[in-house]
């Protein structure tokens, strides 16, 4: 007989869905049994990816509130429940010196990297707190929020609040049953991955980046996708609090 899904009967919300590590994390949910929401800006990418996925689209800006209230309505009108919110859409800007970051750069990182989860929890735990129901919070955030390189400082800083934010709140809310974690890529080949280097994404301007990872390459889609999976099943049930560096052996 062949094992349970991991989330069966699971209904989960994933931001940034459509592409990159979030689409990883959908297929991977989408595979082991959860009835998943894909919540991207970009509606043609969340279609196609919906399609596929055999999953819901839903186009959201996770920085506005309105867009979070739409996305509980849409779990709870077409499925009766919200189990699984994955955090995983984020910003940069192009890789520079800290002198020449805009302002602009510093609000985009921190709107969609940090203002975006606290719009999030504002909006979604009252739902889990009034129906008393355990929930599973999932912050995507990066190895740069652990151990920061130079010239993305404000996005480094942003990833830091990420992690900490989620460790207070495991605290805060451990006692009802809602657990907070987040996952740590290294640099991976992504969208954004240009802006990270500073230059073109090829094999050959990523070796520099690649050569500090012990086991010699980036996070891939799966990678982000296995760890966002088990802290969202019940295998994790007792873990809470926690960020799961997924990236090689890069902040050893």
């Amino acid at each position: 007989m062949s094992p349970k899904p991991r989330l069966d009967g699971k209904v989960a919300i994933v931001t940034g869905g459509a592409s990159g590590f979030g689409r990883g994390i959908v297929a991977k949910f989408a595979e082991e049994g959860a009835k998943v929401i894909i919540a991207d800006l970009s509606e043609e990418a969340g279609q196609a990816a919906a399609q596929e996925l055999s999953c819901k689209f839903a186009k959201a800006d996770v920085t506005k509130r309105e867009d979070w209230e739409h996305l509980l309505k849409e779990a709870l009108d077409t499925y009766g429940q919200l189990d699984i919110v994955v955090n995983n859409a984020g910003a940069t800007y192009v890789n520079k010196p800290t002198e020449d970051v805009t302002e602009k750069d510093f609000d985009l990182v921190m709107n969609v990297n940090v203002k975006s989860i606290y719009i999030s929890t504002n909006v979604l735990l009252p739902y889990f707190l009034e129906k008393k129901r355990p929930g599973s919070f999932i912050q995507v955030a990066s190895t740069a929020g652990v151990r920061p390189r130079p010239r993305l400082t404000w996005y480094n800083a942003s990833k830091a609040a990420v992690i900490n934010a989620t460790k207070t709140m495991a605290v805060e809310y451990g006692p009802q049953k809602i657990r907070f974690n987040a996952v740590s890529p290294v640099v991976g080949s992504t969208g954004m991955t240009h802006l990270f280097i500073g230059k073109p994404d090829t094999a050959e301007n990523r070796k520099a980046f690649e050569s500090v990872i012990p086991l010699g390459r980036g996070s891939t889609p799966e990678d982000v996708a296995n760890a966002c999976c088990y802290l969202a099943s019940e295998e994790a049930v007792f873990i809470t609090g926690i960020n799961i560096e997924v990236d090689g052996g890069r902040c050893v």
